[in-house]
Formats: C-alpha cells, sequence, structure tokens
C-alpha cells in the first residue's frame, strides 16, 4: 500500500534463497503482478545474509531458527518433512508400506556439506533414527546441496525424498508427487 501511494513504476527487490525462490515465490508471483501491475519484482537468489539497512533489498526471505532472526522479523510458516515419490516411480517398484521397504529404493536428500547449517534439520538419518531403523541401508543415495534439486530428482522418478512440505505442497496438490508414510512427518524447528 505504501508503494502504490507513490506516483510511478516502483521496484520491489526480495532476496531469499534459490530453493525458496523456485518453489514457493514464482508460482505465487502472477496473482501479485496482477493485482499491482504498477510495481516491478525483482528476486535476487541467495544464501548470503542481507543487511536491510545498508542494501538496496526491500523484503529478505529465510530460513531460520526463530531465536535467531531480528525482532521486526515476521514469521510466513513453520515446516514439516514428508517422505515424497514420483507416482511413475511407485506403479514400477515394490509398495512402501512402512519405513523398512525404503530399503529398496535409492534415497534423495540434501548433502551434508557443514556450511548449509541447516542441514542437520533434513537429513534421513534423523528420519530413519525416529523410526529405530538406524542401520537401514537403502539401494542408494542421491545427495543435493538445494532443495529444487531434491524436489526435481523425485519428480523424475529417481528415489524416495525427505521434501520440505511448504516447498512441495503444490506438487502434492497436482499429485506430480504422492507422500508415503504421512503420519511419520518430521518437524523441523525453522
Amino acid at each position: 500500500r505504501q508503494i502504490r501511494r507513490t506516483a510511478g513504476r516502483k521496484i520491489v527487490s526480495i532476496s531469499t534463497w534459490a530453493s525458496f525462490s523456485t518453489q514457493w515465490l514464482i508460482p505465487r508471483l502472477e496473482a501479485f503482478q496482477h493485482d499491482n501491475p504498477d510495481i516491478d519484482i525483482r528476486i535476487e537468489a541467495t544464501d548470503s545474509a542481507v543487511n536491510l539497512e545498508t542494501s538496496d533489498v526491500d523484503l529478505v526471505l529465510r530460513y531460520a531458527k526463530p531465536g535467531s532472526v531480528p525482532r521486526h522479523a515476521t514469521r510466513l510458516f513453520g515446516e514439516q518433512l514428508a517422505l515424497v515419490a514420483s507416482p511413475w516411480l511407485l506403479k514400477s517398484n515394490r509398495a512402501i508400506k512402512k519405513a523398512a521397504d525404503l530399503a529398496h529404493f535409492a534415497l534423495i536428500e540434501a548433502d551434508h556439506d557443514t556450511r548449509f547449517k541447516h542441514n542437520e534439520w533434513l537429513t534421513w538419518q534423523r528420519w530413519l533414527d525416529k523410526q529405530k531403523l538406524p542401520d537401514l541401508e537403502p539401494k542408494r543415495w542421491l545427495y543435493f546441496n538445494y532443495s529444487h534439486q531434491i524436489v526435481q530428482a523425485a519428480l523424475t522418478g529417481q528415489g524416495v525424498a525427505l521434501c520440505r512440505m511448504p516447498l512441495i505442497a503444490d506438487h502434492l496438490a497436482s499429485h506430480d508427487l504422492i507422500e508415503l508414510l504421512p503420519t511419520e512427518r518430521l518437524e523441523t524447528p525453522l
């Protein structure tokens, strides 16, 4: 509303991480652009911290623990991780009725690179520990360093992925991905 009150075209600059931009923000921009044709959008996909006081960024969207954000930050939503796979993969393989059935599939997860401080919450090992299957060995592992890569690999039938629910909700709604073992979602504090 403040932007619309000023004359002329305005640019709103948004900084967020690449996976959130690709999987959540961009699919929702069309509705905003339809309602606000005089506002141009610039999206900067980066994992680096942004200082709103010194940068030309208007809005920063980040993935963080609640206690580590600035006091004026607004929480958009929490997060759960879900097991998902493409319908094609599920039709061409054994059924997954319990956690132990995952041993017959490739498991897709975030790379364990320590540069990404939130990866400890996104691991299959954490999920398998909760299932009391810490030694389960899958058919193979596939590692990616971005969530959108994990989702793309799952969409193309390369394995079962542990994915962030907010980022895959559209794929679940369109049945491009199927949630497996929905009672076994894993909460994260982020």
